[in-house]
């Protein structure tokens, strides 16, 4: 009989290299206890690495660097994946997005209908912070971005060049998603947003 180990090693090595992995992949394979041990030793053997609790990868090779382990970002989708849930940036993270400012945030802070918490990286962490249903409705994924970085700079803060980088970046939206995205804004915000309707 193969073991739970080979048997999660051979459905690891299946997906591409940089996929996320989770113990709840493999709940068809054995127990929870079973399937921790696995990849514990595989991450011994390095075959896998782990990237948070609970989170694994085979990581991606490159020529010249190695070993090239997923972004925050990536593990961050990979988890909206899983748990199914809405994710949208926020603070300095969505100004981050929108190349706002070129502050790469340690801490990266997304809305969300799932359950808050904190997950820690090397380097990095990922924040989840329980959020309205309305505040998710947005469908554009630039303007949704951009009511979370105006909702960061603040009200009458904007400087001038902001503005105009802002209404650049919702030109290339969807204008049906931007209409519907106007609605879910702040008066002030909502007032900004419409400029890139009127031109």
């Amino acid at each position: 009989m193969q073991s739970n180990e080979y048997k999660i090693d051979k459905v690891i090595k299946s997906k591409p290299r940089g996929a996320l992995v989770f113990p709840d992949d493999f709940t068809k394979i054995g127990s929870s206890e079973s399937i921790r041990k696995a990849l514990q030793r595989l991450e011994n053997k390095g075959a896998i690495k782990r990237v948070a609790q609970g989170i694994y990868v085979r990581p991606k090779i490159d020529p010249y660097i190695g070993e090239v382990l997923p972004s925050a970002e990536e593990v961050a989708t990979g988890i909206a994946k899983r748990d199914k849930i809405r994710l949208v940036p926020t603070g300095v993270y969505a100004l981050n997005a929108l190349g706002l400012s070129t502050q790469i945030p340690i801490k990266l802070v997304f809305l969300t209908d799932g359950a808050p918490r904190e997950i820690k990286l090397s380097k990095r962490s990922i924040k989840l912070k329980k959020t309205t249903p309305k505040t998710l409705l947005a469908k554009g994924e630039i303007s949704s971005l951009v009511i979370q970085a105006l909702r960061e700079i603040g009200k009458d803060k904007i400087s001038a060049e902001e503005e105009l980088k802002i209404l650049a970046l919702l030109k290339k939206e969807n204008q049906k998603d931007l209409a519907h995205d106007l609605k879910l804004a702040p008066v002030w915000i909502r007032k900004i947003m419409q400029k890139a309707i009127q031109q």
